[in-house]
């Protein structure tokens, strides 16, 4: 075999290889290359704009609805403009949202990315979570390639409107945290851990 052939023999099994770890890595971390890949498609800050826009416009109320939280958040029609991304999470595809607003229909929980704390307003405690991601993934904010090594979070939207992106590792201590808080508020322990029970 001359020093050529061996050369591109080499070079071949080199990118077979890498073709190969690389098509495992797509395919065991499909949240690395989800919709937020090239674009903020799950913007938090953009919920949390539209929801205190409702808030504002409905005595210090944010959205509620006594089909559960999806059809509450599809009350924010005029705050999204046709653009349900926000209100989803990584993973989830916000054509659920467009749809129902299309056909008034309804929007189940199971369908929503993001968890979305029903019951409270503006006069609540700014440090309650009221929107937050159900899966873990690399924050919307992160763009490729960054998204390769960054650590899995939750996105975080607070009744005051600012949002945190909570690393797993922490989830744990935020959800107790954020229960307790739940409670004080008036919710009951068995209500605040089924909120919190929905992520994944």
């Amino acid at each position: 075999m001359t020093r050529r052939r061996l050369w591109l023999s080499r070079v071949t099994a080199v990118v077979i290889l890498s073709a190969a770890l690389g098509l495992w890595y797509v395919k065991s971390h499909p949240l690395v290359f989800n919709e937020s890949l090239w674009e903020h498609a799950h913007c938090m800050p953009q919920a949390a704009g539209a929801l205190l826009t409702y808030a504002h416009d409905n005595g210090g109320r944010f959205p509620y609805h006594t089909n559960g939280y999806g059809d509450a958040l599809l009350l924010m029609t005029n705050e999204m403009a046709n653009y349900w991304g926000p209100v989803t999470g990584p993973g989830y595809d916000a054509a659920v949202f467009a749809e129902a607003e299309r056909a008034g229909s309804h929007v189940p929980e199971e369908a929503c990315g993001r968890v979305y704390v029903q019951g409270l307003s503006l006069s609540n405690d700014p440090k309650i979570a009221f929107l937050f991601d159900k899966v873990a993934a690399p924050a919307d904010h992160c763009n490729f390639p960054r998204r390769l090594w960054s650590g899995f979070v939750r996105d975080v939207c607070f009744v005051d409107g600012h949002w945190e992106t909570i690393p797993v590792g922490r989830w744990p201590a935020f959800a107790k945290e954020q229960m307790d808080l739940l409670v004080a508020a008036g919710f009951s322990r068995a209500q605040a851990q089924q909120l919190y029970s929905q992520v994944k």
